[in-house]
């Protein structure tokens, strides 16, 4: 017999729990969505209005209401998450964590096949163990290599690594190996053919080994629930309310999970359509679009008071939201809880260089004179190579920052691939240049990469033979690894178009020769993110376009290294931070500077091309949201030499089609006036 949650907002409260006065301690909105009765709730939670705080009321209202805390679910795609929504249920109610069944989707699907593993579904013994992410691609290389012994000595195939990503992406949002590749992977177009192989042998072999990969806790716990009808009634009887933390990034295998859960339709899934950005890692945009019609009767609550922004760049962020295409978006407005302030900045600079001065001169006169600490000042941006610039324009002003989505330009491995094949060719006695050089190659490690460079520069002293030239001789292909030699002949060549190049062209020009020769091709195999990371290195490429000898260029990038080092910043609290967009979500910063606001730069070349622009704007839409108090939109009128979107940018669309009355136009003058 089924149960009906007792609505009376006034119901005493339960024994065992502290008294909790929820209106008091909750909006409007917030309170409806709480108390919502039971069955299936969408909670659009926008930027800044308290999703977690909701969450964890809902909880805690659950439990006032009798439901015992072992017929609550919460899933989240992180365990800090889950830990810190349990932690404040715990403060609130006193309900201990570990009588939840709270964590990440992975979590809980090893959680679940260790409980029914073994049924006729699976027959998947309950001692399995699991892959990390190393075992899991030194597994498929092995399983490739049985299936197709020369697969990874052709260097444009996928890397172990990349091709596992490939087959990740497939899996996760439920896709043919085929249209994954066309949809994600274009640069694989050519093997695609051979993937299916591949992965069958892949998925016999895991089996076999009685082991599972980190894919296989979805998969596997949603084959449980589709194929053994006891499974799927054990969860849908003991699980009664299911709460979906960050729901517009479940992928389609997890979105399939929650609705396989709770046939009963008591899921309270709450997120934010204008926040899904993560299509790359295979989230997907249409099932939070979709969860009303798949769950029929659902309540649509909408939270839209925001706590972090100012009424001004609010104003911004919902002038963002209207421009998306009619019927692809939920309607909502967020609505400031605090008092009004300046408008946000849009500034225009001559390029990057007078982009990357502005910060300079206006993040100085934010912590010296206005008293902002450096770590509530965050400079945004869409790609990595838009930041160069900025980087490089900080160390040498002694700014001191921190990046916090990653490692910076020129510490970046496919950039310090690149540098050091221009540093060996430059300098052919520079052994620690040849050694990452030729350790790229297949079966070569630190002592075989000594033994040719040895080999060679004996063959070139004796001959009084260019360095470059000695690799091609019979002397030295005898020191080569049998593994190797099949890429050897265009490495040489490469090799010695880049020299020739070096001699006769400018940096900006030999830049190039080393990207599309031998290189090139190895950064198509090793990396997924393949061009994304061409782009990086063209940045590098206009970069090169400053300096007109060789020396030069490879002499700063030494020394640009070593004064970004982190060593000089006392602590993360005395430095401006640097980040991607995407890896800013659910961050917030008294300063936002957004730069490479231009068609091309954000959004992306590609997306344009594609004609698929709708992410980026919820991108945009997010860097926007993450300011407190002030907020800078910056764009280059001009492009890097040779970087990706050509010379001449226009603003980006996204602040064009921005009626002008929502922010204010700066236009820097010469000396960096404005």
């Amino acid at each position: 017999m089924d149960f009906i949650l007792d609505r009376d907002d006034d119901a005493p409260t339960r024994p065992g729990f502290p008294p909790i006065d929820f209106k008091a301690e909750l909006n409007e909105e917030q309170f409806n969505a709480v108390t919502a009765p039971p069955g299936p709730v969408l909670v659009l939670a926008g930027a800044g209005s308290g999703k977690t705080r909701t969450l964890t009321y809902r909880v805690a209202w659950l439990l006032h209401q009798g439901i015992p805390p072992g017929e609550i679910m919460l899933l989240t795609f992180t365990n800090k998450a889950s830990k810190e929504m349990l932690h404040r249920v715990h403060d609130l109610t006193g309900a201990e964590a570990n009588r939840f069944w709270g964590g990440t989707f992975h979590s809980l699907g090893n959680r679940a096949l260790r409980m029914f593993g073994d049924s006729p579904a699976l027959k998947l013994p309950r001692n399995f163990t699991i892959l990390d992410a190393d075992e899991s691609e030194s597994l498929l290389k092995r399983v490739v290599e049985a299936e197709h012994k020369s697969f990874f000595k052709d260097k444009t195939n996928p890397r172990p690594g990349p091709l596992f990503s490939v087959l990740s992406m497939s899996r996760n949002t439920q896709k043919s190996l085929a249209q994954t590749v066309e949809d994600h992977y274009p640069q694989y177009s050519d093997i695609a053919v051979s993937l299916p192989t591949f992965a069958k042998a892949y998925e016999a072999t895991k089996r076999e080994q009685n082991v599972v990969d980190y894919d296989d806790l979805l998969e596997l716990w949603l084959k449980l629930l589709q194929e053994d009808p006891k499974v799927a009634d054990y969860f849908a009887q003991r699980f009664r309310h299911l709460l979906v933390d960050e729901y517009q990034d479940t992928n389609t295998i997890q979105s399939q999970i929650v609705d396989a859960l709770a046939p009963h339709h008591r899921i309270m899934a709450v997120g934010d359509d204008a926040q899904c950005i993560y299509s790359w890692r295979g989230a997907n945009f249409e099932n939070i679009m979709t969860f009303l019609e798949r769950h029929p009767g659902a309540q649509l609550h909408r939270i839209e008071t925001n706590y972090r922004s100012t009424p001004q760049i609010l104003n911004l962020a919902n002038g963002v939201l209207l421009a998306q295409p009619a019927g692809r978006h939920f309607d909502k407005e967020l609505r400031a809880h605090r008092a009004n302030s300046q408008k946000p900045y849009v500034v225009q600079t001559m390029d990057d260089r007078e982009q990357a001065e502005f910060l300079i001169k206006r993040i100085r006169a934010l912590v010296e004179d206005e008293g902002v600490s450096p770590h509530e000042i965050a400079v945004l941006y869409r790609s990595h190579f838009v930041a160069l610039e900025t980087q490089l324009a900080f160390s040498r002003a002694g700014v001191p920052y921190h990046i916090t989505s990653g490692v910076k330009f020129f510490e970046r491995a496919h950039v310090r691939d690149l540098v050091a094949i221009l540093r060996f060719v430059y300098n052919p006695t520079d052994e620690s240049a040849w050694q990452r050089c030729a350790c790229l190659l297949p079966k070569i490690g630190e002592k075989g990469a000594s033994k040719i460079y040895h080999a060679a520069l004996d063959h070139a002293r004796l001959m009084q033979q260019d360095f470059v030239d000695a690799l091609t001789t019979d002397d030295v292909k005898s020191k080569v690894p049998k593994g190797a030699r099949d890429e050897w002949p265009s490495f040489c060549a490469s090799l010695k178009q880049t020299a020739d190049a070096m001699r006769d062209e400018s940096p900006q020009i030999t830049v190039e020769v080393a990207i599309d020769g031998w290189y090139g091709d190895y950064l198509k195999g090793a990396f997924a993110d393949y061009i994304d990371r061409l782009d990086e290195l063209g940045a590098l490429a206009g970069f090169a376009a400053r300096y007109t000898e060789m020396q030069d260029l490879l002499a700063q990038i030494v020394l640009l290294n070593g004064e970004t080092s982190d060593r000089s910043v006392d602590s993360e609290q005395d430095a401006i931070r640097l980040t991607t967009v995407h890896q800013a979500k659910g961050l917030e910063y008294d300063v936002v500077f957004v730069i490479g606001c231009a068609d091309g730069q954000f959004p992306t070349r590609r997306s344009i091309e594609a004609g698929d622009v709708e992410e980026e704007r919820r991108l945009f839409y997010v860097a926007v949201t993450r300011a407190k108090n002030e907020l800078y939109l910056c764009y280059p009128k001009v492009a890097t030499k040779a970087g990706p979107g050509g010379m001449l940018l226009s603003p980006s669309r996204f602040l064009q089609e921005l009626p002008p009355d929502l922010y204010e136009g700066l236009r820097i003058k010469r000396a960096y006036g404005w």
